[in-house]
């Protein structure tokens, strides 16, 4: 069967099916081509179920301290199968949710994989799509006048740690375990293994993270990786930095895998009941037809232009198969401004310094635009504002006075660089930064917003405030 289309997305993740819906809005003919389940990793093997685990883990320690609130609650024991539960009915309701979408869209949903034609008698151009099913049913053959790629990502291993989702995990595994691990070694100590670190930790497992860089969350401002590793080493959390994983030394047994690995202090093996590898993830561009297109990639990403189109300017690609912050939200805002880009709309080019970044930790961290390291290494002359917590009286109120508000600024034009936190819910209030930093705006203009009282924004004022000096609570 050949059909035709406006658009035709390959992948119905965050990136694909929000462009889905923004196509129909514009009246574009619409087909999603999706493997597996509709929503992708975002919904069903990343975003949301690990944050859910999060807040049952937040859950946990906040009743084991309800007696500092004045509430006594007796003991408290924590149930691993009803946390993995209650994931499950988020995503479960999430997932119906997209379908939901999809059918009021008027969007068809093709569940099979999507594999691009060359030039063929069904179109001159690459871009006919061809759906393959696991049964024995026909292909069907979609011909687009526009092709939107969205396949997203899959978790990187090291050599010598070969996945095996039992006691070698990817996060992949981790969402699917059936018991609380005793102990657990977390290869990586980026986002990802930092909110599996503060997770686990949590919840009572014994937890060792091994970073190869100098520092975990490398990606972020210097001040909120050592506020952070202080943070997670109160929980009890061992932290290896300059840690080298140690080729082929990955050894397993019954209920116990250990590696070797060497950092500043030599060489040691470490040993416990899971292994969790977090080191990133590779673009799914492989068997999705590229070969058949003048598409390029570039370091094992899909190479687009500022409207995200690929060398074939009818087919555009979105998300972690371009790389860049490989985050949902950003992947939803290339899927909008993609799909308007075909419609013919002015559409403003992807800026990554305003995209929000989000560690969902506790404590959470938040960044928006450049860090302090990177505003000076493009010649900037900065200037730092910086405010506790403790010096906030809805955080006292709140139960956690941890961490502060850091605003990066140019010296020469007040120019608002970048915002960095690190606290309770920071990744809430870092859409007010973003905000700023879309707008222009400098720091006395935050500053003069009236922050409500109490409120945890109190911090974001005062640190705008504190670039001047002129805080007033510290």
């Amino acid at each position: 069967m050949a059909e035709k289309y406006d658009l035709v997305i390959l992948g119905a993740g965050t990136g694909g099916y929000v462009a889905a819906i923004r196509a129909a809005q514009l009246g574009m003919t619409t087909a999603v081509v999706e493997k597996s389940s509709l929503g992708g990793t975002c919904l069903h093997q990343g975003c949301i179920p690990s944050k859910a685990m999060l807040r049952s883990a937040e859950v946990y320690q906040t009743v084991k301290k309800a007696e500092a609130f004045g509430v006594e609650s007796g003991e408290t024991s924590l149930s691993f199968s009803k946390v993995m539960s209650r994931k499950d009915a988020i995503v479960d309701q999430l997932h119906q949710g997209v379908q939901s979408l999809m059918k009021k869209g008027k969007i068809d949903v093709y569940h099979g994989f999507g594999r691009i034609m060359g030039p063929s008698i069904f179109s001159p151009s690459a871009g006919t799509i061809s759906v393959e099913y696991e049964d024995e049913r026909e292909n069907d053959m979609l011909i687009p006048a526009n092709v939107l790629i969205a396949t997203g990502s899959k978790p990187k291993t090291l050599p010598g740690l070969e996945l095996d989702e039992t006691q070698v995990l990817s996060s992949n595994g981790a969402l699917r375990l059936t018991e609380l691990p005793a102990s657990l070694t977390i290869v990586g100590g980026g986002v990802i293994g930092v909110e599996w670190a503060s997770m686990f930790a949590d919840f009572g497992s014994e937890v060792t993270v091994l970073e190869y860089t100098d520092r975990i969350l490398p990606a972020e401002d210097h001040d909120i990786a050592v506020e952070m590793k202080k943070a997670l080493e109160k929980k009890g959390v061992t932290i290896h930095t300059g840690a080298e994983v140690l080729p082929d030394t990955m050894q397993k047994e019954e209920n116990r895998v250990s590696i070797s690995f060497r950092s500043t202090g030599g060489e040691d093996v470490i040993t416990s009941e899971k292994l969790l590898v977090s080191v990133g993830r590779e673009a799914n561009i492989h068997q999705i037809g590229l070969e058949n297109t003048d598409i390029r990639t570039e370091q094992g990403v899909i190479k687009v232009n500022k409207y995200l189109q690929t060398k074939e300017s009818h087919i555009y690609a979105v998300g972690d198969v371009i790389g860049g912050l490989q985050l949902a939200h950003a992947a939803s805002h290339e899927g909008t401004a993609a799909v308007e880009h075909m419609a013919g709309r002015n559409v403003e080019p992807m800026d990554n310094n305003l995209i929000p970044r989000c560690t969902y930790s506790a404590p959470e961290a938040a960044s928006v635009g450049m860090t302090e390291k990177e505003a000076a290494d493009s010649g900037y002359d900065v200037k730092v504002g910086r405010f506790p917590f403790q010096a906030v009286g809805k955080a006292l109120v709140h139960g956690d006075t941890s961490g502060f508000v850091k605003f990066v600024t140019d010296a020469a034009t007040d120019d608002l660089l970048g915002v960095h936190m690190i606290g309770p819910h920071v990744t809430d209030m870092i859409s007010e930064a973003a905000l700023a930093k879309l707008l222009d705006a400098a720091h006395w203009e935050v500053a003069g917003m009236v922050h409500p009282h109490p409120s945890l924004s109190e911090a974001v004022g005062e640190a705008a405030l504190a670039v001047e000096g002129r805080q007033i609570h510290g």
